[in-house]
């Protein structure tokens, strides 16, 4: 996709502050971070969801993602970190190329994720746990 703002930071064509690169991924600074070294790290090839990419590049990016947590933690002297991917508007994804944020975390950074839990009705689980299974 020649307009994605991720290509076109992975192509060179848009400045980032870029962490980590190799020949199928990129980590660079997230221009609006939640807390300093907030990352995200991506395939230079186009993928809108994480279902798209395939094996080889997703085995890339896990990899990439496991190093670019260990660098940005130790970096910030972070207590933790949580590691997102938003997949599809719905879930809060703003550009469509798929990406995982890495946001290091600390007990004093108010950060709240907000997702609320819920509980399983009589049956609920086992008959969404056989969906699930169904369509592996």
């Amino acid at each position: 996709m020649n307009d994605c703002i991720f290509c076109r930071i992975a192509r060179g064509e848009i400045p980032a502050h870029k962490l980590m690169e190799d020949g199928l991924t990129l980590s660079f600074l997230d221009i609006n971070p939640v807390n300093p070294g907030h990352a995200l790290v991506i395939t230079k090839n186009h993928y809108a969801a994480l279902t798209d990419i395939p094996p080889d590049e997703m085995r890339a990016l896990a990899e990439h993602l496991q190093r670019l947590a260990c660098a940005v933690s130790t970096a910030t002297g972070a207590e933790g970190y949580n590691i997102i991917l938003n997949n599809g508007v719905c879930a809060g994804q703003v550009v469509p190329h798929a990406h995982f944020h890495v946001i290091p975390r600390t007990s004093s950074d108010g950060y709240r994720l907000g997702w609320r839990q819920g509980k399983y009705g009589q049956g609920e689980a086992e008959a969404i746990c056989r969906k699930i299974r169904d369509n592996f």
